[in-house]
């Protein structure tokens, strides 16, 4: 028996088929048992329009039960589900389609149009499939209806050849460029990002593919997963949750909106809620906070955020409003799946923001690759080992420049920098990629942001660089301001001043109505250079 994704799948949907394993918004529940039958109709509907093993398969879709279904299809068929960005306008569809080389795609209907304008122009691509919405736009011609395909197809299970080494791709957006897919093993990445098998982290990882069983959850965990699944951060959470017999919960589809996530995590009890730093932390906290007994939280047992940074503030106002609850801040990406992490029980010290404890497995390098000493104040390249990505996809230039090896060992450097504590802890600085050169001296965004959010005056803050002619760059923060609240340079450079090296501190402060996030919760640093270019002008 191997590691295959959809064969562990299997083992938990033969163990515990009557619990439900998806509750997506107010549309549909799928026990483990369904869900594992409906993945079966769309790998035999698949495998009859010609998808066979390797073959890349779009999923251009919001949350739903469709997704899931989707990615366990093509890996019972030995295929390769690939996310899709459902923000990305044509142009960028067709870049990513060619590039991942589909050969299907499954979209909701409301990216029909842009569908049928992109895929007469990627050679590859000869199945497309419709999951219908409540959009009414028109669906792109020669389209397979979803629902009527599976109706069609058989349930049962008749799968051959799946392994441990059949093949997982994760596309990723990063700073700047072309999106850019990451290849792992089945095995690799279920045991780097989808818990391996130890959803209480208590355990370790199991040693065969049989003791999954053994590891379900007498009681399923009910997992609310506000992350949109055609990020990793949203889709790991889900298949971690889905190996331990747990509930995955998904909201509508739509903006992030704080109220319905709580309605919805009272409603169903959630015992964990998985959201995306302090975007998404921070709004839910206050709310709680000024709502007292508004919502009953008392199943809640975990706040889970990873993705993005994490203030100390938010943690701490989590702890504040939310005392009983496990705050858990990850750490990781797609070139290195889970990383490192920060768990803050009830009752514990002050938190410190972008701070982690990490296992053997990572470790903080010098620009000869060799481990930095704890507590010399290095700033080096956040490195992992162990289970890795194969590498880029189609970029063996890129995959030389992110997984290097050094006295025999294979390292992924996804751009993180990072400095080693005296007790062996490691604090981010940020990537390298936004770094900001102001007089010779490197500035990172993720630093200073970290302070700004600290100001009781700000919403929310994002820190680029803009050109100088004394410096080569300045640090500018576009910042969100409170509603009762006003903000002056001069405020907040003094606020930051008690933390901050002065070549740290920010030299122009740009207001904005709403600080713009992507869907993932992290920051659009493109869309706030284009704020301060406006305010600049």
């Amino acid at each position: 028996m191997s590691y295959n994704l959809s064969v562990l799948f299997e083992l938990v949907a033969d163990a515990v088929g009557d619990r439900a394993a998806v509750i997506a918004g107010t549309r549909r529940e799928s026990t483990y048992a369904q869900l594992d039958g409906r993945a079966n109709r769309l790998a035999h509907f698949l495998a009859g329009a010609g998808v066979a093993a390797g073959d890349h398969v779009g999923l251009l879709l919001m949350n739903g039960t469709e997704y899931l279904e989707g990615m366990l299809a093509a890996f019972k068929l030995r295929a390769v589900p690939v996310n899709v960005n459902y923000r990305y306008v044509s142009r960028e569809l067709e870049q990513l389609f060619t590039n991942a080389d589909l050969v299907a795609l499954v979209a909701h209907r409301r990216f029909g149009p842009a569908v049928a304008e992109v895929a007469p122009r990627v050679a590859s691509l000869r199945q497309l499939i419709t999951v219908d919405d409540d959009s009414g736009a028109a669906v792109p011609e020669g389209s397979a209806d979803y629902e009527v395909a599976l109706r069609a197809a058989s349930p049962a299970r008749a799968f051959d050849g799946r392994s441990s080494d059949d093949l997982y791709i994760a596309y990723t957006g990063g700073t700047t460029g072309m999106p850019k897919g990451v290849l792992w093993r089945h095995e690799d990445i279920f045991f780097a990002s989808m818990g391996g098998g130890d959803p209480t982290r208590s355990e370790g990882a199991i040693t065969a593919p049989e003791e999954l069983v053994e590891r379900i959850l007498p009681v399923a965990s009910v997992q609310l997963i506000t992350v949109p699944l055609m990020h990793v951060s949203g889709h790991w959470g889900a298949f971690a949750t889905l190996y331990s017999g747990g509930t995955v919960v998904l909201l509508e589809p739509g903006p992030f909106d704080p109220v319905a996530v709580l309605d919805v995590a009272a409603h169903v009890g959630a015992h964990v809620i998985t959201l995306v730093g302090d975007a998404t932390v921070r709004p839910i906290a206050e709310l709680v906070r000024d709502h007292p007994g508004r919502w009953d939280l008392s199943s809640l047992f975990v706040l889970a955020s990873g993705g993005a940074l994490l203030s100390s503030t938010t943690k701490d106002l989590v702890h504040r409003v939310l005392p009983n609850v496990i705050l858990l801040d990850g750490y990781g990406s797609t070139e290195t799946g889970v990383a490192a992490s920060e768990v803050r029980l009830p009752g514990s010290d002050t938190a410190q923001g972008a701070r982690f404890s990490v296992d053997e497995y990572t470790a903080v390098l010098d620009d000869d690759l060799h481990p930095v000493e704890p507590g010399s104040g290095i700033v080096g390249r956040l490195a992992r080992r162990g289970h890795l990505p194969i590498g880029y996809y189609k970029d063996a230039e890129k995959t030389a420049a992110t997984f290097v090896e050094a006295d025999g060992v294979r390292w992924a450097l996804p751009g993180d920098h990072a400095t080693v504590d005296v007790d062996g802890t490691i604090v981010l600085r940020g990537r390298g990629s936004l770094s900001i050169n102001t007089g010779g001296e490197k500035v990172f965004s993720e630093e200073v942001e970290e302070v700004l959010l600290a100001y009781p005056a700000i919403r929310d803050a994002v820190v680029v660089g803009a050109p100088d002619e004394r410096w080569g760059q300045r640090v500018v923060a576009v910042v969100e301001a409170r509603s009762d609240a006003s903000l002056t340079l001069e405020d907040v450079q003094q606020h930051c001043r008690r933390t901050l090296a002065g070549y740290k501190v920010p030299r122009e402060l740009v207001v904005v109505d709403h600080v713009q996030r992507a869907s993932s919760g992290k920051p659009d640093y493109a869309w706030a250079r284009t704020r301060v270019d406006a305010a600049r002008r």
